[in-house]
């Protein structure tokens, strides 16, 4: 393994990929959960305007990250976009600082964040790129690793913004998050070679049943599994205090334990990436997403969910790192447009998670959401099982 982590470095740039990539991971998670609280305690917005905000924040990042994507492969300079993307990143945190009003703090952020959207993909292509340039037979392992940088950076991000929260009050959360993504800024400024995508001439995405079907049958079933992960972390939390009546303690050890587990698991499937497919490792994501479902639809004590947390941690490594991974492959010539494929897929989920869950539990009852989940879990495990090996979909990209 110490050879293994040892030739990573060997990659061009790799060094600065992963200090940019837990530096973003660090930055957002030092602000992102005390948002909603922002909202409702100092700009006395109602949770429903809320959710509207995030709405549209979210959906302004898949118009722009779609665009920058797709053009990004075939003539853009991605040191450019990756400078713009943080840059624009800062602007829309910086907004906190200048505006208090809601329908202002809509369209700035809105329009920052959705530019600044591109940053995490486009480093993702960059270093994409760089592997493949550098010879690396290892690419798969390279982007787990990195992705489990974002995870590490949630780790420890929260409790940062609580330290900045309790000192400096909402504002230090923003000043910090700000100048977070200007340092990345600069750092690509400094020490990234500029490079310009360099591709094969190929047909564009979609002009075919068969294109249709390799690319955007993958990206439905992804979009249900990110939803499902959304709606776990919404309802779970609400279910042990209200149905089986556990502790806020317990909620607070079941959420770290899974964050906890979730990085070494993903480090550990990046280093299958050459025994084990991505593909099969879908597969295998749906199943474990079935039994956990299962799991805690029957269960009626905090250490039944406590136990499943390593389901749930395995669950999330596979979608999180491997899905990368899949996406890349499936377009190895068009790292942006494959990168934004899979944060789009991850954004839309997240949204309709985040919308719906609720909404199940409401009327339905906390319980009766996993047994939702485990339906359309089905139909993601159905798309998948369905559609062919990457082995077999070189003409995606010829």
């Amino acid at each position: 393994m110490h050879t293994r982590l040892k030739k990573l470095f060997e990659i061009k740039g790799y060094s600065l990929f992963v200090i940019c990539v837990l530096l973003v991971g660090t930055g957002i998670s030092i602000t992102l959960p005390y948002l909603a609280l922002y909202f409702t305690e100092d700009l006395r917005i109602n949770a429903g305007l809320f959710g509207v905000f995030t709405a549209v924040s979210s959906l302004s990042g898949v118009v722009a990250n779609s665009l920058i994507g797709k053009h990004s492969d075939l003539s853009l300079d991605r040191k450019l976009i990756i400078i713009l993307a943080t840059v624009s990143s800062a602007l829309g945190y910086g907004s906190y600082l200048v505006f208090d009003n809601f329908l202002i703090l809509l369209i700035t952020v809105s329009f920052f964040s959705g530019l600044g959207a591109a940053a995490m993909p486009q480093i993702y292509a960059y270093a994409q790129e760089a592997a493949i340039e550098s010879n690396s037979d290892d690419k798969t392992f390279a982007m787990s690793a990195l992705r489990s940088l974002v995870s590490l950076g949630f780790l420890g991000g929260p409790l940062i913004g609580t330290i900045i929260l309790g000192s400096f009050g909402y504002k230090g959360l923003f000043i910090g998050t700000f100048a977070i993504f200007l340092t990345v800024a600069l750092l690509v400024v400094l020490f990234l070679p500029k490079k310009g995508a360099v591709q094969k001439k190929r047909p564009g995405i979609g002009t075919t049943p068969l294109k249709r079907r390799q690319i955007w049958y993958p990206l439905i079933a992804f979009i249900i599994l990110f939803a499902v992960n959304a709606i776990n972390g919404i309802v779970t939390p609400l279910f042990i205090v209200n149905e089986i009546h556990g502790t806020h303690a317990d909620v607070g050890f079941v959420v770290s334990l899974c964050a906890g587990l979730e990085i070494p698991i993903m480090f550990a499937l990046g280093a299958l990436g050459r025994k084990i497919s991505n593909h099969t490792l879908m597969i295998s994501a749906c199943v474990i997403a079935i039994t956990y479902n299962i799991i805690l639809s029957v269960s009626t004590h905090s250490w039944q969910l406590m136990a499943a947390q390593l389901l749930q941690a395995v669950f999330v490594a596979i979608v999180m790192g491997n899905g990368l991974s899949y996406f890349t492959e499936l377009l190895p010539n068009s790292p942006g447009l494959s990168t934004s494929i899979y944060y789009n897929g991850s954004i839309i989920g997240r949204l309709v998670g985040n919308l719906s869950g609720g909404i199940i539990a409401q009327y339905a009852g906390f319980r009766d959401v996993y047994w939702a989940c485990l339906a359309i879990i089905i139909v993601s495990l159905f798309i998948l099982w369905c559609i062919r090996p990457h082995k077999d979909i070189e003409v995606v990209t010829t």
